[in-house]
């Protein structure tokens, strides 16, 4: 890895109307065995820009308060080795890091993230008896266990098309969500009806499974295959299978 490395970093904030404003600009970095991505921006600030924005918390991989696109991609700082970032990066050219595009910005590398914590506010907890002899079966929790190792780093949203490209933030739920209601839905005990809820009001429609949350998720939750899929197989059952919908209407079934 070369001893010193150019980062071409977003400064800037919103102008008088809201809108994003700023410019890139280039900072030289030596850099030391181990880095991480999060460690050249604290270089940086130490160094050069003491006014440079950042949010972050745990520098492991725990918080997802460090989200950021470095060279285009959503990424946790804090768990981006600059080693696989030189590799990737052509030569002569510098690593660029910017904030997540779907979000408003606040400044520099931080952005708000005021919508996602009022979609947060939307999920009913899980809907059940009060008083019960349960156990639970290890397939059982096993299969809502992945959506608990969510951190809300807010990368599977920064990269979803539907919000970051068309903006359906009060049409859409996202990546993160559907995990919550999934997990939510799956619950043995939970008797809440969810499938209208997910169908009209998260707009769960509006996702064509691309994968690309998946894809970037520092969880490792397989958020399509294991999360937004079966949702669409449950609204699908609900509202267009035939043999449902006349079991509901002989009132087979509630």
């Amino acid at each position: 890895m070369a001893d010193e490395v150019t980062f071409r970093v977003f400064r800037g904030e919103p102008d008088e109307d809201g809108d994003p404003f700023g410019e890139m600009v280039d900072y030289t970095v030596e850099m030391d065995e181990g880095m991480v991505v999060l460690d050249v921006i604290h270089r940086i600030q130490a160094e050069q820009a003491p006014d440079l924005a950042c949010r972050w918390n745990c520098k492991a991989g725990k918080c997802g308060s460090c989200s950021a696109e470095v060279n285009g991609i959503p990424r946790l700082m804090c768990m981006t080795r600059m080693e696989d970032i030189m590799e990737e990066t052509p030569e002569g050219e510098p690593v660029t890091i910017k904030p997540m595009l779907a979000f408003p910005l606040t400044k520099d590398l931080v952005t708000d993230l005021s919508w996602a914590y009022e979609m947060n506010k939307k999920m009913v907890p899980v809907n059940g008896p009060k008083e019960l002899d349960w156990q639970f079966g290890q397939e059982e929790a096993d299969r809502i266990q992945e959506f608990r190792s969510c951190i809300e780093c807010m990368l599977c949203l920064d990269t979803c098309h539907v919000l970051r490209e068309h903006q359906k933030f009060d049409e859409f739920a996202g990546p993160r969500f559907f995990v919550r209601l999934a997990g939510l839905e799956m619950h043995p005990l939970d008797v809440e009806s969810r499938i209208p809820e997910i169908k009209d009001d998260f707009g769960l429609g509006y996702c064509n499974i691309t994968k690309c949350c998946t894809e970037v998720c520092p969880a490792g939750i397989n958020i399509t295959d294991n999360a937004i899929i079966p949702l669409k197989e449950r609204v699908v059952t609900e509202y267009y299978d035939p043999l449902a919908m006349i079991t509901r209407k002989l009132g087979l079934r509630s």
